[in-house]
């Protein structure tokens, strides 16, 4: 009888592995607890298969998607925005610029971000240039430029 076994984890188990994991484990322990939970798979050489497959997948998946992140990054860094707005003295503007309000000006300029990318820590009250950050997730941030301006 073997020492142990190998399983395909496919849930994360504590102090085991993650999802997707190759893990040794006792015979008793994937008999008893894993394999009746359906907390893993046996690790056939088709399971083993399947699980290399879907990470090939996944890598390329995650590439095509990163790819696209960056090419918004580039239009968003070379698009700066312009909003003019209602402002008194010493450029106090009279309400505030939110996401809301950027998130349209990009889409003028025929770029799609959802607003809640954009990291705005409070709403933009003064006249002025701000750069703000805009994170696109797979670790791309791209930074725009907003120019706001008195009417």
């Amino acid at each position: 009888m073997p020492t142990t076994i190998n399983v395909i984890l496919q849930q994360d188990v504590a102090n085991l592995g993650k999802t997707g994991e190759l893990v040794r484990v006792r015979p008793g322990f994937a008999r008893n607890y894993l394999l009746p939970n359906q907390l893993a798979a046996a690790a056939t050489t088709s399971n083993v298969n399947r699980l290399e497959h879907e990470r090939r997948q996944a890598g390329a998946r995650n590439a095509k998607a990163k790819a696209a992140a960056q090419e918004i990054a580039t239009k968003i860094a070379a698009t700066p925005i312009s909003l003019a707005r209602k402002a008194g003295e010493e450029g106090k503007l009279f309400g505030s610029v939110t996401t809301k309000e950027i998130e349209a000006a990009l889409a003028d300029k025929g770029v799609t971000v959802d607003r809640r990318k954009i990291q705005l820590a409070e709403a933009i009250k003064t006249t002025g240039t701000f750069e703000l950050p805009v994170k696109l997730g797979f670790d791309v941030t791209a930074t725009i430029k907003v120019e706001v301006t008195a009417k």
